[in-house]
Order: structure tokens, then sequence, then C-alpha cells
């Protein structure tokens, strides 16, 4: 099992910043992949970006140039760097991972509970 707590959240004016941290916690082989998905009320859930053990990164293009993903691998820790937040990215954003509980098993995914991000204008 893995566990994911998120911090960071909060609420800030158009152009702000704020950092949105994971923690993952449990008993696992490995962390493959993390990263944050965002979901607004009314909208589908959607990837903002992940990173996996080796450093490569994605993001989604409505953060690109602005948002910045990290991870600590050993301390398995993520970390999201938001800069000139936009309304449009508020959302409840979600700590995401995969997986292995053994070395033999398959992957899975784990979420966090979420931690809310409001940018008003």
């Amino acid at each position: 099992q893995v566990q994911l707590v998120e911090s960071g959240g909060g609420s800030v004016q158009t152009g702000g910043s704020l950092q949105v941290s994971c923690v993952a916690s449990g008993n696992f082989f490995s962390v493959n992949i993390m990263g944050w998905y965002r979901q607004a009320p009314g909208k589908e859930r959607e990837r903002v970006a992940d990173i996996n053990s080796g450093g490569l990164a994605n993001y989604a293009d409505s953060v690109k140039g602005r948002f910045k993903i990290s991870r600590d691998v050993i301390k398995n820790t993520v970390h999201l760097q938001m800069d000139n937040l936009e309304p449009e990215d508020t959302a409840a954003y979600y700590c995401n991972a995969v997986a292995h509980m053994t070395y033999y098993s398959e992957q899975a995914t784990y979420w966090g509970r979420g931690t809310q991000v409001t940018v008003s204008s």
C-alpha cells in the first residue's frame, strides 16, 4: 500500500504562486511515477504534470512554462511549483503515484485525498 499526503494548497490572486507537495509512505518496493492531477467542479480530472524516477517530466499544454514538477526519489516526495497562476487553474489537486509493492508485483495507481487551489481574479 502507498499513502499519499498532499500539502501546500491555498488561495492566491491571479499571477501569484503556490507550491503543492506530496509525500508517499507505506510498504512498497518502488515508486515509478509521481504526478499531479486536478479536477474542477463539473470538469473531468486531468493530468497536470508527472515525473518518472529518471527525472523525465511531462506537462499539460495549459501549464507549460508556468509550472515545474520535481521529485526526490530517495525521500519519495514530489513538488509542483505553480507560478503565474490563472483562475483557470482553480481546482482540487490530487497527488498520483504509480508504484510496485514488491519486486514481483505489477504496478498499481494510488491517489491522495487532494488539496484545494483557488485563484481569484
